[in-house]
Formats: C-alpha cells, structure tokens, sequence
C-alpha cells in the first residue's frame, strides 16, 4: 500500500478508448492498491447538468459557460469525491481532468491562462496519461450520436492542444492506435514504474 493517496488522470479524444483504459487500469491495480475510479463530469448536480444540457444538446453552446460549468463540477467532484479518497491513502484513477478543460475549451477559442485561473484550485495529478489516437480514428470509432464536441475540426484542435502538454507539464503521451491489450500493458507498465520511484 502507498503511504499517502496518489491521482492520476486518464485524458483523450473522444472515442480513444480512455474509459475503457482507466476502468481496466483500476482492475488491474486493485490487486496490489486500494484504487478507486472515477470520472468528469461528475455525478454531482453540476456534472449532471452538463451532461444534459451540454454535451447531449445540438449545437455547442458558450465557451465561458461551458468552461466555467466544468471548473465548478472539478471542485465539487474534488471535494466530495477525489480529495476525501486521496485522504484515506487511495489510489484514485479519473477518467478525464483539468487537462480537458484546456484542450477542449481552449479548442473552443478561450484563452488557456484564463482556463487554468478558473481552476487554479484543482490540485496537480500525481501523473497524467494522454491516449493519443489520430482524430479522423476517433471519429470512425463513435458509432453512437455524436456529442457537440464529437466533430473532426473540434477534435483535431482539441488534439493540438493535448500535444503542446506532453512532456513540459507531466502529461505522458501513451500511444492509442494500437490494439486495446497493448494499450493497456503499456499503461500498467508507466503506472507502476510511477508507483515504485513513487515511493
């Protein structure tokens, strides 16, 4: 067990295969942590209402009220969910972050400085992992209705933004065009050599 709580934070396109890498990661963790997943928006009363009314409605509505909707579902889900598990020593895997504030709002045209200031209370992920898949494979893959965000010219913005990340400020680019196993072993690989210089 760790002797404090560690975060990390899974980001992506859409359709990069990000939840089903951050549930199978937890999986496999739990064999040797206590760890825990999770996932923005929240199921706080802001994170469901992003859900309904902006990610699920047919055109994208402002940037600022989206930006500024996502800030207050990041602290509501800290405070009722991340902090008080990183508190008990957990290991908490979410399933999108700060990171995604940046790359789709700052897709969307807002300045990145303003981004981070509205979220300057979010606390820093232990480590950070960027599934990158190409945007035009991402878009082959939603097979479902497609989200506002859910449109190659977003994505390939979206996509810029993540790339300027990798490296300078801790976001670990993983490779996401390859099979779902070897995506996986890659990730499990990084978490635990994290884990042990961790320690």
């Amino acid at each position: 067990m760790v002797d404090r709580g560690i975060f990390i934070c899974v980001e992506g396109l859409d359709g990069c295969g990000k939840t089903t890498q951050a549930k199978l990661l937890v999986r496999r963790l739990k064999k040797d942590y206590d760890a825990v997943y999770t996932a923005e928006p929240s199921n706080g009363e802001v994170g469901k209402l992003i859900k309904r009314y902006y990610l699920h409605a047919d055109k994208r509505g402002p940037a600022v009220v989206e930006a500024l909707l996502f800030a207050a579902d990041r602290f509501e889900h800290l405070k009722s969910e991340v902090l008080p598990a990183l508190d008990d020593g957990k290991l908490v895997v979410s399933d999108r972050y700060a990171y995604s504030s940046l790359a789709y709002q700052g897709a969307a045209g807002l300045y990145l400085e303003w981004i981070e200031k509205i979220n300057e209370y979010a606390i820093h992920p232990d480590l950070a992992l960027f599934i990158d898949v190409e945007p035009e494979t991402v878009i082959r893959r939603l097979k479902r209705k497609k989200s506002v965000m859910e449109n190659l010219e977003t994505q390939l913005k979206v996509r810029e933004i993540y790339i300027k990340f990798v490296g300078k400020s801790g976001l670990v680019r993983i490779d996401g065009n390859r099979s779902k196993m070897e995506v996986a072993k890659e990730i499990i690989t990084t978490v635990k050599d994290f884990l042990k210089e961790s320690r």
